[in-house]
């Protein structure tokens, strides 16, 4: 997908938002020994409106939102609900495991996104004066360990493992760009950029994530 910022327009990336998840939320989950997996909220309530809230605070109405995956939890009306709250009009989904209700496009429910897909292979161009910076991100809900254009210095940028700050970045350029990592806001371009183009190609090896940690 190519896309080309207009004069102040921004552009960022975030994942894994879990809205209305009970079960992330240390408040109400069930899961047992579950205090490095879930967030440090007094209520579902209060994780929901602060996810929303970091959003609105980082991302304009006319700027864009990539959003890779597990955009909401705990029913279809979350799905609408979540959406509603968020001022930017313009949002890509990748389809995330609990996504499952935007992928089967119950109720033309993915009218509520600019697009849906698996697998984003993002071209962003950046008019800059009379010249135009051009940047490539490979975009998938899940990590994956080698991918097109790797060797060129192509990104890879994934959610699903739920890595701290400390983790999130890879070996190589690759980058764990879900909310969890970045205190809950998205994170923008250049921020992704400036983080991982000094970084060797290498391919993505994961350390444990969240997932392992339940079973």
């Amino acid at each position: 997908m190519k896309v080309v910022l207009k004069e102040g327009q921004q552009l960022f990336f975030t994942s894994d938002t879990h809205y209305g998840h009970s079960n992330i939320c240390r408040a109400t989950t069930n899961w047992i020994d579950a205090d490095s997996v879930t967030r440090d909220f007094k209520s579902l309530e209060q994780m929901n409106d602060t996810i929303v809230n970091r959003i609105n605070e980082s991302v304009g109405e006319d700027d864009i939102l990539i959003h890779l995956g597990d955009f909401s939890f705990g029913g279809f009306d979350n799905i609408k609900t979540f959406r509603d709250r968020i001022l930017c009009k313009n949002i890509h989904l990748t389809y995330g495991n609990h996504d499952h209700h935007i992928r089967r496009n119950k109720g033309d429910i993915q009218d509520i996104f600019s697009s849906c897909q698996d697998y984003l292979h993002l071209d962003l161009r950046v008019p800059v004066g009379k010249e135009v910076k051009r940047y490539e991100f490979v975009c998938m809900h899940y990590p994956i360990s080698s991918w097109d254009g790797m060797n060129t210095g192509i990104m890879h940028l994934h959610g699903h493992v739920h890595l701290p700050p400390h983790l999130r970045i890879a070996e190589g350029r690759a980058m764990d760009v879900g909310c969890d990592g970045n205190g809950l806001y998205p994170i923008d371009y250049k921020e992704v950029y400036s983080l991982l183009k000094d970084r060797p190609v290498a391919k993505l090896c994961l350390p444990k994530d969240h997932h392992e940690k339940r079973i």
